[in-house]
């Protein structure tokens, strides 16, 4: 029989925008490929073994028992499913808090662009990516959704990396055939679409069944892509089912001007990106700060996904802007959260969380109440399987249903594991020491990662 591993322990995870499982001596059992066979929400913790035996499917009458390994989480420890960034400049992991207060497309020309022409260069992109993904996996970001450079090579590398160090990731080359830099802008239209294709075919290369990395159909936005790339771009999309979109959309009013004077033929962003077949169920949209009642309807009736960053909202773009989160989970239109790396100022997904609070109170106060503000529970549920059920992948991570991969973050609250979070009282229930570790914890706290059954960290 082939082994098994029992994580046991106190165990934390989403089973809906409304609902937080909270166990107190748990097991998640993982099979030798990293997915998990079974949640158990009650194990003797001084007999751990023998609750996860007696749980096992019986062994075969001429065959031994399946070989159990126990990791018992230390006192103060818990798990959690690992983080889902649903928005992400891998490039601009090295230009954050640049340009702080800068309207978006000025940002974008004097800070974003000159960053990420250096990504010609294939040996400073290697560099860059392969500090980038480390410093997610430090910070427990198990899958991201990454935006590349508009450079094939650059973009290939990015997804060899993903795949070396373990993330789950999507990866995109950013299609940009206009309204950029003459220093950094695709060759062609036909080039731009070109090099998409490669790096399809390079991702499936080197990950044939999307077990970790997929391309992910990237046009920055609509000021950035003549018709006719994001013409052929829905074309590979329609061709290929399996591949995820992305892409920004009602980010900044400033973006939103440009945009209306680019394509005067349309009234909303929605209808464009429809008109060229890149909305609907695999569609990742970035921000989404301004939405009137059409667009908030077709996002509903489209099933497409929201990456909600709080960071970069209320720091570049020019003005505050608090998204209507709420209203996207009233309405049931999937919403999770993204760092958007150099937009923001952090990397820290525990910080989206956090912002996430602050954008939403504001956004009750503008409201007028109508708009509650969101929950720790809540916040939590959206860096989880709000987050996979963006990216479409709510049937293979974001909490610990068995069948779901084993991607997962302990977590440490006491003795040296502390850090500078909150102390945890002897008195503390999981509920208040969740909340502890969300507000004030940070990547000292994350003792361990693992994504697909491998340990990433720690």
């Amino acid at each position: 029989m082939a082994p098994v591993r029992a994580f046991c322990g106190p165990i934390i995870h989403a089973l809906s925008s409304s609902e937080l499982e909270i166990v107190a001596s748990g097991a998640v059992v993982v099979d030798s490929e990293g997915c998990i066979l079974q949640l158990l929400r009650h194990v003797d913790p001084n007999d751990p073994l023998g609750s996860i035996a007696a749980a096992m499917p019986p062994a075969p009458p001429d065959g031994p028992p399946t070989p159990i390994t126990v990791h018992q989480l230390r006192p103060g420890r818990f798990l959690i499913p690992g983080f889902v960034d649903t928005h992400n400049h891998a490039p601009q992991w090295e230009q954050r808090g640049l340009g702080q207060g800068m309207h978006i497309l000025d940002w974008l020309d004097a800070v974003t662009f000159p960053n990420e022409a250096r990504f010609a260069d294939p040996s400073h992109a290697r560099r860059a990516y392969a500090s980038c993904i480390d410093g997610f996996l430090r910070q427990g970001v198990t899958m991201a959704s990454y935006y590349g450079s508009l450079h094939g090579e650059a973009t290939n590398i990015l997804a060899d990396l993903c795949l070396e160090k373990g993330q789950r990731a999507f990866v995109g080359k950013c299609n940009m055939s206009r309204n950029s830099p003459a220093y950094y802008r695709d060759a062609s239209i036909q080039d731009s679409l070109d090099v998409t294709e490669a790096c399809i075919a390079h991702i499936r290369k080197i990950d044939p069944e999307g077990k970790l990395v997929k391309h992910v159909l990237t046009p920055r936005f609509a000021i950035s892509c003549d018709n006719e790339v994001l013409q052929g771009l829905g074309e590979i999309a329609k061709r290929n089912p399996d591949l995820p979109i992305q892409t920004h959309f009602n980010e900044a009013e400033q973006e939103m001007k440009a945009t209306k004077e680019l394509f005067p033929e349309f009234e909303s962003e929605v209808d464009l990106y429809e008109h060229f077949g890149l909305f609907g169920k695999r569609s990742i949209l970035a921000h989404c700060c301004y939405m009137t009642e059409y667009e908030l309807r077709r996002f509903e009736e489209l099933r497409c996904g929201v990456a909600h960053c709080p960071a970069s909202n209320m720091t570049v773009g020019g003005g505050f802007m608090a998204a209507p989160v709420r209203e996207f989970m009233r309405r049931g239109i999937k919403v999770g959260l993204g760092t958007d790396s150099g937009g923001g100022y952090s990397s820290s997904m525990l910080d989206a969380m956090r912002l996430a609070i602050v954008a939403s109170n504001a956004r009750e106060v503008m409201s007028d109440g109508k708009d509650k503000g969101l929950s720790i529970a809540e916040v939590f549920y959206l860096a989880t399987l709000g987050g996979a059920e963006v990216c479409c992948l709510e049937d293979k991570i974001g909490n610990f249903a068995a069948g779901k991969a084993f991607d997962a973050i302990v977590v440490g609250t006491a003795g040296v594991d502390q850090g500078v979070m909150t102390m945890v009282g002897e008195e503390d229930g999981l509920s208040t020491i969740l909340e502890k570790f969300v507000m004030t914890g940070d990547d000292r706290n994350i003792i361990e990662v693992y994504v697909q059954g491998r340990l990433v960290k720690g």
